[in-house]
């Protein structure tokens, strides 16, 4: 079988309706029939973040015609999983699987892809490869850091103290990623501002996650933003301490009706919007969908009564930049160590950038 594997840039530069994808031989080619989409959600729905987010896009796609969807919440990373899917699949009869959760990839959805090989599986990490996985999986990313460096921007002209508080659950790339980001982006706008994170261990612990944002807020920060599972708890001990706050994964307006700001958020719709309409036209789904702000994939939470109108026009205009390409990395830039780890521009989509294993001068915090 031919594989065609694509750099990072190529897959930015294809795809149908600007996306960046590619469609690797293998895919799901039907000319006809109904497209049935099985969800599988870690946690709750309703948590106001990483599942709310998946769990908005589905109900978004209810609509489509021709397309059922089934979903199921509180799946843990295990074998739970892929007995989950296995039911979707056998007993609702699920042409495409969805897996939401980073633990679903392997080995549950590798094996999976491996016995059924008629149904598409779909994870949302950028973990698949076409050299060593089943050619019916695949993965899907946003690249959320671009959305949390708007944070960085509304944060930056929205403190007092100069010092942004991040809940953050793990030091992998993707969550320091969006650390960095705060930090570029609010110094773009106001050289004198600082993250202080708080590391929680995991990526849902409500307990932990109100102690280190009341830390923080101890610590002098007066915006509190983060990267957990379900960011609710972070959101509303940051109102009730009366300081500002951005939001993660989805809309936690309602949560501070005083102190929100703005939020990170995924457009998971673009992407299963796209499977449904390869699927429909009986063409092959992408193995890999990744994007961000410049083929509609993220989003800003609509501003709150945290925002000044001085934050909003920045704010606005960094989304702008964003869309058109502006680097968010642009060195030199030292790690807090003081180590040289940028030394010129990097593209937003640079594959170094997805194994980033340091914090910036200016984030005070250990990823030890």
């Amino acid at each position: 079988m031919q594989k065609t594997v694509l750099s990072r840039r190529s897959l930015l530069k294809a795809g149908a309706a600007g996306l960046a994808a590619t469609a690797l031989p293998g895919g799901l080619a039907r000319a006809q029939g109904a497209l049935v989409i099985g969800a599988v959600y870690v946690g709750p729905r309703a948590d106001f973040g990483w599942n709310q987010a998946h769990a908005v896009a589905m109900d978004i796609i209810k609509g489509v015609p021709g397309v059922t969807v089934i979903e199921e919440e509180n799946v843990p990373e295990s074998d739970a999983v892929a007995q989950t899917m296995e039911s979707m699949i056998n007993l609702d009869g699920a042409n495409v699987v969805l897996g939401t959760s980073f633990g679903y990839f392997d080995p549950f959805m590798i094996d999976l892809a491996t016995k059924y090989p008629d149904v598409q599986f779909r994870h949302a990490a950028p973990l698949w490869s076409a050299d060593k996985h089943p050619m019916n999986l695949g993965g899907y990313f946003c690249y959320l850091n671009q959305a949390h460096y708007v944070n960085g921007v509304a944060a930056g002209l929205s403190t007092t103290t100069n010092k942004i508080g991040f809940v953050a659950a793990k030091p992998i790339p993707t969550v320091l990623s969006n650390i960095n980001s705060v930090l570029l982006g609010a110094r773009s706008v106001n050289p004198d501002a600082v993250v202080q994170v708080i590391f929680t261990g995991d990526w849902s612990m409500p307990v932990r996650e109100a102690e280190a944002a009341n830390a923080l807020v101890d610590a002098g920060c007066d915006v509190i933003t983060c990267h957990v599972d379900g960011p609710k708890v972070v959101i509303e001990t940051a109102e009730r301490r009366g300081v500002k706050s951005c939001g993660h994964n989805a809309s936690q307006a309602e949560l501070a009706p005083n102190g929100f700001i703005t939020g990170a958020e995924y457009k998971w719709e673009t992407i299963y919007r796209l499977y449904a309409d390869a699927f429909a036209a009986g063409e092959p789904l992408p193995n890999v969908v990744v994007g961000g702000y410049h083929n509609d994939m993220v989003q800003n939470t609509a501003y709150g009564a945290g925002a000044t109108p001085e934050a909003i026009a920045a704010a606005d205009a960094a989304i702008e930049g964003l869309k058109a390409g502006k680097p968010i990395y642009v060195g030199p830039l030292s790690d807090n160590a003081g180590n040289l780890v940028i030394e010129g521009e990097k593209d937003n989509y640079d594959p170094e950038l997805d194994g980033m294993g340091w914090l910036l001068e200016g984030v005070v915090g250990s990823i030890t």
